[in-house]
């Protein structure tokens, strides 16, 4: 391997922010844009009144509601580092595209508001962090509003993630009495609300404020360094190795909305971040980005109409291995088909452009005419290989779905193919009479699905809810008689054509079960 694509591998970090919806997310993700040059002009999400909406946020019903719905990805250059930053979906109905997008990172950066602490959907995402051993930087947000005490925060992230923390840096005051952040790290206090020119105060050997200044004789100043000293005294010591083991969180404070603290947040995360990290095949091998010199990476996210004019599909690859040029040949390791990949393409939010080089680290999008399926491995080399599964959850909420207009049903049988294979919302048909049922994790999948169809396909949709339903794939499918199926346990098939049962409740799953002991049924995630 030559030491240019050497040290272009190493120079990647690509993360994925996590949170509970409205800690800050899409904000910081903003404002990092803003540092790398990527935007001139950061939005926010609650932007609606001024029309700024925010650059991550490019779906209709995401400006709508100012929430992410779908996993943006973002790149820029800042310090000689190219970053690829996926923004996730905070709400917990679309966990499962969260779940995947988690799968294609080397590290996380986990937002927590500063008044509310650790929120029940940031507890679930740091569980897959914490399972997969992604190396989590916090960022403590809201600080220029009232919120929780700092030490407070500390030990709830320590007591109830169960991981330890090692604030890089701590804040004198809160809300309208913010002042600013004392740099533990890089020495220094960082003033709040200040000129550039004045923004950076030194300190001493003692870490005491090395310049006089009217902050020394603030209650906010004594109270900031008590809790410094208790911190170097009886807090965690900070250990590289136990930040690359997804042991140690690096704690940074500060404010995403005034832009105060992100860009001390990003130098610092750039340091100690991960370069890209190998991945594990099928058959347990590990695929080293550096070592492993041919192309190889793998699809986590499919996306459609992301240009509604042109009825677009967009295959999200994360290159593991090796360096990917526009034109190659690349062999899907699912089919053992090779073809020229042509058409490739980066992003920024809904901003694109053709891509010709990349390297491990990076994501890219792949025009898609219906070829990949969410999980596919692709290789540049002779021998296709396949990387470990990608989660899918077993969906709860089950919905019977028709067209109100009959004579658009092809619209509707193309536009329904394609959302289900973004991976949101799962296809079902019933044996004979071929209705189509819907099911999704969570109702908000269901909603987007219906504003889709309506903006994209122009097909109005009519849902009929039958409930939450237990599902349940069939190992031996062979021993599987017709006569099985009955209101409580329906039998049904899914995109691949599997038979699938839905339950109407456990109840009705253990009767099933003791009445067909030879059937064996099994779960998604």
């Amino acid at each position: 391997m030559t030491s240019k694509l050497e040290q272009d591998i190493l120079s990647r970090r690509t993360f994925a922010i996590i949170s509970h919806p409205d800690a800050g997310k899409t904000t910081i993700t903003e404002k990092l844009l803003l540092f790398g040059g990527a935007i001139r002009d950061a939005g926010t999400v609650k932007g609606k009144k001024t029309g700024k909406f925010a650059t991550s946020d490019w779906m209709e019903i995401e400006k709508q509601r100012g929430i992410s719905v779908t996993s943006s990805v973002m790149q820029f250059d800042y310090l000689g580092n190219r970053v690829n930053i996926l923004d996730t979906p905070g709400h917990q109905d679309f966990s499962e595209d969260t779940y995947r997008t988690l799968m294609a990172v080397d590290s996380a950066v986990m937002v927590v508001d500063a008044a509310k602490g650790i929120e029940a959907q940031t507890l679930k995402l740091f569980k897959v962090c914490r399972l997969r051993g992604i190396p989590i930087f916090t960022f403590i947000n809201k600080l220029d509003r009232q919120g929780k005490e700092p030490l407070e925060l500390i030990e709830e992230l320590e007591e109830v993630l169960g991981i330890n923390a090692y604030p890089m840096n701590w804040p004198i005051g809160m809300g309208k009495e913010f002042l600013g952040i004392y740099d533990r790290y890089n020495k220094r206090i960082e003033q709040f609300r200040t000129d550039e020119s004045e923004r950076f105060l030194p300190i001493d050997e003692d870490g005491e404020l090395a310049v006089e200044h009217p902050m020394k004789v603030t209650s906010y100043y004594t109270q900031a360094m008590d809790d410094i000293m208790l911190l170097n005294e009886a807090g965690n010591d900070f250990s590289e190795e136990k930040i690359r083991r997804g042991e140690l969180t690096p704690v940074f404070f500060g404010s995403a909305l005034t832009n105060f603290g992100v860009q001390t947040f990003l130098e610092t995360y750039l340091q100690f971040a991960p370069a890209p990290q190998p991945r594990l095949t099928e058959d347990e091998q590990f695929i080293d980005p550096v070592e492993h010199n041919e192309l190889s990476g793998f699809i986590f996210k499919i996306q459609a109409n992301m240009n509604p004019a042109h009825r677009d599909r967009i295959a999200f690859v994360r290159i593991v291995s090796g360096k990917f040029e526009r034109g190659m040949n690349v062999t899907l390791s699912r089919t053992n088909k090779s073809f020229k990949v042509t058409q490739s393409t980066q992003f920024l939010a809904d901003d694109r452009e053709t891509v010709d080089e990349a390297v491990a680290g990076d994501i890219i999008g792949l025009y898609d005419t219906g070829t990949y399926q969410i999980g596919d491995t692709i290789v540049g080399g002779k021998k296709p290989f396949q990387f470990e599964k990608l989660p899918q959850f077993t969906p709860e909420l089950f919905m019977r779905v028709t067209a109100k207009n009959v004579m658009k049903s092809k619209q509707f049988h193309k536009g329904i193919l394609q959302l289900v294979q973004e991976g949101a919302i799962q296809y079902y048909k019933t044996l004979h009479t071929e209705e189509v049922i819907l099911g999704a994790v969570g109702q908000l999948q269901f909603e987007v699905f219906e504003h889709r169809m309506k903006n994209e396909y122009n097909v109005e949709v009519q849902m009929q809810p039958i409930g939450s339903k237990i599902a349940r794939w069939i190992e031996n499918e062979e021993d599987v008689k017709e006569s099985m199926h009955s209101t409580r346990s329906m039998l049904v098939k899914d995109r691949f054509d599997n038979l699938v049962f839905l339950f109407e409740n456990e109840f009705a799953m253990r009767w099933f079960s003791e009445k067909n002991e030879d059937i064996k049924l099994y779960s998604l995630l």
